[in-house]
């Protein structure tokens, strides 16, 4: 996953620093979910950003930019749905947690497909 972090990095711009990465169960994603974000559900991909409003990072690599967690369980369920492996599903959801981390939303079409754009270009 390093190779799509220093790309997403080098395309959005964002400074240099370090994700924090889990592979979890749907159980231990919803409790997440409902922690967090108040939704009593498993979700796919869950985002922390901890540099809310930078766009890059003074002092080098080692400052954390967020973590990203993933559902093995609904990545496994879409990755069966989509046609596609779980590898790739992995990585479209690393991506778009990744996003997150570096300021990208989906709250309105604008900003989806901007997001959508550059998860295409980082994935390619």
């Amino acid at each position: 996953m390093q190779e799509l972090i220093e790309k997403g990095r080098k395309l959005t711009g964002f400074g240099p620093g370090e994700v924090g990465f889990a592979l979890v169960s749907d159980a231990e994603i919803a409790k997440l979910n409902k922690e967090y974000r108040g939704k009593d559900c498993a979700t796919d991909v869950l985002s922390f950003a901890y540099l809310e409003g930078e766009r890059g990072v003074q002092g080098g690599g080692d400052t954390l930019i967020g973590d990203i967690f993933i559902s093995v369980d609904t990545a496994k369920r879409q990755a069966k749905e989509k046609g596609h492996s779980l590898d790739e599903e992995l990585k479209f959801l690393f991506v778009h947690g990744l996003l997150h981390l570096f300021g990208y939303d989906h709250n309105n079409d604008e900003e989806e497909e901007k997001m959508e754009a550059m998860a295409k270009r980082i994935l390619e």
